[in-house]
């Protein structure tokens, strides 16, 4: 989907349309969830701090986010993925593999298919959807993103050879700023570049990562689309000895923040739901999350996107209220090839 959350607020308010829309509440220290292109022209991306964004673009419209209402729609999505395949892979609310081998409606090829999704999208959402067609997850991926939004690109198996060469480096899914910089430093700085070198020696330069890097230069991704992929999560939580009041908790949430992102780092994952958990004295249960529209990069947005939860909780709760456990989680979980990487040139 073309800036998910932002197209659905603009959907609904015509009168944004054209202007640079943020969806985040607007607070000290909120992040943007999503931007809509326009707002992307100034600079401002996913997880990037208000703060930031107003210096950037002051005169950007800021809305809160209904994350209901992006979840109905993304499953009225996903409906429509259904009258095609059963072979759906997510990866968010806003982003899905389908495996379109065959397709339920007979249609001739996976163009064919991308067209009529894109179109039902439109027709029973009034959204734009951009799609990416080709043999295999890598390129499809790169593909989707080609031509957006609200566009469709194809890679067909005898073009790979040809599409490739070309191809930044930076545009292969899972190569970062670290990973980038370091290509540079070895003169590489596009896929036919990277192609040049054998397996050792990206294994030489880049750890595990090389090994896939050798494949993906080449365009080989044997990955299936997996239709039974299970959300994973990674949550923290901290039982206290006695019970607390809020304020009283500002160091446990640091130690929650800093423990799940660890996991994170062993995992190899990034996140886009953050969420907190807490139990009062009386035993009830409070849960409060946010999704961004991209993985959150960096452990202070990460930190950041914690505080803003509690923060926006805080005028919810009784003042007397006491608890006795706090928790932190996230979900939406990707792999970050990145993260493998870093660990090896520390």
């Amino acid at each position: 989907m073309d800036a998910f959350y932002a197209s659905v607020e603009i959907r609904d308010q015509p009168e944004l349309r054209g202007k640079p829309v943020a969806v985040a509440w607007d607070g000290p220290r909120s992040v943007i969830c999503a931007a809509s292109y326009e707002a992307r022209q100034f600079g401002l991306r996913s997880a990037m701090s208000v703060a930031r964004a107003k210096q950037l673009c002051p005169q950007a419209i800021y809305i809160a986010p209904s994350f209901d209402k992006y979840r109905a729609v993304s499953q009225q999505i996903h409906e429509i993925f259904q009258q095609y395949t059963d072979l759906i892979e997510p990866l968010s609310l806003d982003e899905a593999y389908l495996d379109v081998t065959s397709n339920f409606k007979n249609l001739p090829t996976a163009t064919d298919v991308a067209q009529a999704i894109r179109a039902d999208i439109f027709a029973h959402t009034h959204l734009t959807a951009s799609a990416g067609v080709a043999p295999n997850k890598f390129l499809a991926k790169i593909a989707s993103d080609w031509n957006k939004p609200n566009g469709l690109c194809v890679i067909k198996p005898n073009q790979v050879a040809q599409f490739l060469p070309n191809l930044p480096v930076g545009k292969i899914p899972g190569v970062g700023q670290v990973t980038l910089q370091k290509m540079q430093s070895l003169n590489i700085q596009t896929v036919g570049e990277l192609a040049r070198h054998s397996q050792a020696e990206l294994a030489h330069h880049f750890g595990r990562y090389g090994y896939r890097l050798y494949d993906l230069a080449r365009g080989i991704d044997e990955r299936l689309v997996n239709a039974s992929r299970e959300r994973q999560q990674i949550s923290k939580e901290t039982t206290f000895s006695d019970d607390k009041f809020l304020p009283e908790l500002a160091e446990h949430w640091q130690n929650l923040a800093y423990r799940v992102w660890e996991q994170m780092q062993k995992k190899q994952v990034m996140a886009r739901t953050v969420s907190i958990k807490l139990k009062t004295s009386q035993f009830k249960t409070i849960t409060r999350s946010v999704t961004y529209s991209s993985h959150i990069p960096h452990y202070d947005e990460f930190q950041a996107a914690v505080l803003h939860i509690i923060e926006r909780l805080t005028p919810e709760l009784s003042q007397q209220l006491m608890f006795r456990l706090a928790g932190v989680g996230v979900a939406e979980l990707a792999l970050q090839q990145e993260q493998a990487q870093l660990r090896l040139l520390e």
